[in-house]
């Protein structure tokens, strides 16, 4: 059954007529992601050429995607939107809170019965609001999206930061906050900066133990964590035509590492063939209808240099398998350069946990390639020397996978088959250790490795590869170990060599499923009860911020001064904080927990003006909040990289925090500050970074003349009676100053929805 069909038969059936208009109006050729955009502007009758990087656009996505954790904060939003259902089809996906500890068999039903207050409040939310369900155990949010919804040419968002998976398949996929959610769900304008393009050149072929993650963690040690930052990705050339719509979807997925807006990926047979495979014939039939526009125009492949931005060349017979980390997804190493580089740095050697999963690498063809080293490892007379985890995608990945013998060989040497949810690659792991402070290493096929992500551990040392590197690692126990040119001794002392992973794209017999754990949206559910305890612990209704009062902010103090990397998972921690997703009150507590203060090194330790001791940074910002006072905090480059979660914004908002002060943001993250009135400033000059001091009261000034692309001003009042001041500047247009002075943008739609 294809879901929501009419929906793309309606797509479909205006899709090429909106790329020739759009075409029309610039006046030139177009490359495919423009084509996307171009088609989903929300007032068709404005369309003109928009400048990237400049102007602000309304697009008109297709569907949201919202997975467990970020769901909760969405759909409470969204609750006070007085609307009776959302306005576009939409999904909710329970794969965040369910922690992987012994494996399947217990932990799914040990999920069930601790988050079942969660779990009844988001399937009645979704019963009521007209929403799809997938029930815990169902899959990981973009495995399931990319077997069932992801279509050529679409639009469509997510509370997800790894949403552009579905760029796979050929959609322009976007990662934003449950506020921008709201928007989308209400039958608002979804606004977005016109992003720049870069094309990524794809020429060759993968060979020996290459595969598609190599390719973006190649891409990832050439651009940073930074260099997609406002951008799309738009890969093309004859290598495209080599890789399966699974691996294009890895890649596309990872695009999330660099900052990108998304990343995309042309349509053309391999994702016709991804179509068909997974029963949706009638869309594989519909996107072969307008296949001429799921593609760049020819001009576009013939002068390149024209449309993009940026180009990259990459041939795909050069790249090596890599381990990227520790502690960022950017520190790309080639494998072969493991063996000087690790002692170097001094990584420990020893791999003591392998794990398979996630988002980025869990459909069948991840799972296969896998399984060969493994059965063949088995074969030779090898054991894992580490502890071997795996994270099916979907239950039709594992129903299928299991079928198959795949699961099998995984366990036959030690694989443990956890539940098909994200688990470790999200800090959901009770990981079994004798310290959880000791110096270690761990190898995963996920996509981020953020010290003390998986496991809690800041000692940690987490390496990113693809799944059949995984298990070559587990089952050699070493990070220099490179399966393309080293040997192991097995069991009776003979040396053996593991042949290259080998694995079918699509399962022969082809997929099979008894339950795939949905629950579609019911017709009318207006009369469903949506039931929150006044006393619950784990959900909390919303009360709308507090508009603007009118006033500069003045003499705020400095609740801290970042160091270095500040992710979201510094600002607002996963793991074990997960079970407060939907209650901001509690999931305060973790406010900037994991950022390192400036002053002193150390993270969670920063001084309170009030009584001049260092405490928690939360416990410092309630005690402002308590006196009526409000606090700034100040960070470096790229704050707010990482997940899409917006707790990250809404904590600090509740908490009274009323400005952040950055050398530069993420896209997402300085999106989801100013959706939730929290006002989002960079240094003109980076060097006023270091004119902060710890005990500094500061105050921003020309909030009453707040206006688009005028600077506003910064004034230290020193504890010694001198002061500084100089610009900060801003990316706020007229609109976002008006989430401002309403208090968010959520009330300002209200406000306009009346």
């Amino acid at each position: 059954m294809v879901l929501d069909i009419e929906m793309l038969r309606d797509f479909y059936a205006s899709y090429s007529g909106e790329v020739a208009n759009a075409r029309k109006v610039l006046g030139r050729s177009l490359t495919y992601a423009e084509k996307v955009l171009y088609a989903h502007v929300y007032d068709k009758s404005g369309l003109r050429p928009y400048k990237r990087l400049d102007d602000y656009v309304d697009f008109r996505p297709n569907r949201v995607a919202m997975q467990d954790a970020t769901a909760q904060m969405a759909l409470l939003q969204f609750m006070n939107a007085g609307k009776d259902r959302v306005a576009v089809p939409a999904t909710v996906h329970c794969d965040h809170l369910i922690r992987a500890d012994v494996g399947v068999e217990k932990d799914l039903p040990e999920a069930r019965k601790t988050n079942k207050e969660v779990y009844d409040f988001l399937q009645s939310v979704s019963r009521k609001y007209h929403i799809g369900f997938w029930a815990p155990g169902a899959g990981i949010i973009h495995q399931v999206v990319l077997e069932n919804y992801a279509f050529p040419g679409g639009m469509m968002i997510g509370t997800d930061s790894h949403t552009p998976n579905a760029g796979g398949l050929g959609m322009v996929a976007i990662g934003v906050g449950g506020a921008d959610a709201v928007d989308v769900l209400t039958g608002q304008p979804w606004e977005l900066k016109m992003p720049r393009i870069l094309g990524v050149h794809l020429t060759g072929k993968l060979n020996g133990w290459a595969s598609p993650k190599d390719v973006i963690l190649y891409i990832l040690g050439l651009l940073t964590v930074k260099g997609g930052t406002n951008a799309i990705l738009e890969y093309y050339g004859e290598g495209v035509a080599t890789l399966s719509a699974t691996g294009r979807a890895t890649i596309c997925n990872m695009g999330a590492e660099l900052g990108a807006t998304c990343s995309i990926f042309p349509f053309d047979s391999n994702t016709e063939d991804y179509l068909r495979e997974t029963g949706r014939d009638e869309v594989a039939d519909m996107a072969v209808g307008v296949a001429s526009d799921l593609v760049a125009d020819a001009d576009v492949y013939d002068y390149p240099d024209k449309y993009y931005d940026q180009i990259v060349e990459i041939d795909l017979g050069s790249i090596e398998p890599h381990l990227n980390g520790p502690f960022t997804p950017d520190a790309a190493t080639p494998l072969s350069e493991m063996k000087t580089k690790g002692p170097r740095e001094d990584y420990p050697m020893t791999v003591e946990v392998g794990l398979i999963g996630s988002c980025t690498n869990s459909s069948y063809e991840d799972l296969a390639k896998a399984a060969s080293v493994a059965r063949q490892a088995k074969a030779k007379g090898l054991k894992a020397k580490a502890q071997l985890i795996i994270n099916p995608g979907s239950e039709q990945i594992y129903f299928t996978a299991r079928r198959d013998g795949l699961i099998d060989d995984l366990q036959a040497i030690g694989g443990v088959i956890m539940t098909n949810a994200c688990g470790p690659c999200i800090g959901q792991w009770h990981r079994h250790t004798d310290d959880n402070n000791r110096k270690n290493a761990i190898v995963t096929s996920f996509n981020r490795n953020f010290r003390r992500r998986a496991d809690g551990n800041p000692n940690t040392f987490a390496f990113i590869g693809s799944p059949e590197l995984t298990v070559a690692l587990a089952i050699a126990g070493r990070l220099d170990f490179n399966p393309a040119t080293d040997t192991l001794v097995n069991e009776e002392g003979a040396e053996v060599r593991l042949d290259e992973p080998s694995g079918d794209v699509f399962p022969p017999k082809g997929f099979a499923v008894d339950d795939k754990g949905f629950i579609p949206p019911t017709d009318d559910g207006r009369d469903t009860e949506v039931v929150i305890s006044p006393t619950s612990q784990r959900l909390q209704r919303l009360e709308p911020f507090p508009a603007w009062d009118g006033h500069d902010y003045t003499d705020m103090p400095l609740l801290i001064k970042t160091q270095g990397k500040c992710t979201t998972d510094h600002i607002s921690m996963a793991g074990p904080w997960l079970r407060f997703r939907g209650h901001l009150e509690n999931i305060s507590d973790n406010l900037l927990m994991g950022a390192v203060n400036a002053f002193n090194g150390e993270s969670n330790k920063v001084l309170d003006r009030l009584d001049n001791e260092y405490k928690a940074v939360s416990s410092a910002a309630k005690d402002y909040k308590s006196h009526g006072i409000n606090s700034i905090v100040v960070a470096e480059d790229n704050y707010g990289e990482g997940s899409s979660r917006e707790h990250a914004a809404m904590e600090p908002r509740f908490l009274n925090v009323k400005v952040v002060l950055a050398k530069s943001f993420a896209r997402i993250h300085e999106t989801n500050l100013k959706k939730q009135g929290v006002l989002a400033l960079t240094f003109v000059d980076k060097a006023d970074y270091d004119k902060v001091r710890e005990d500094d009261s500061i105050s921003v000034t020309g909030l009453a003349d707040f206006a688009p692309g005028r600077p506003l001003t910064v004034v230290l009042r020193h504890a010694d009676g001198t002061e500084e001041s100089f610009k900060a500047a801003h990316t706020y247009n007229s609109t976002q100053i008006e989430w401002f002075k309403a208090g968010s943008a959520l009330n300002y739609a209200k406000e306009h929805m009346k």
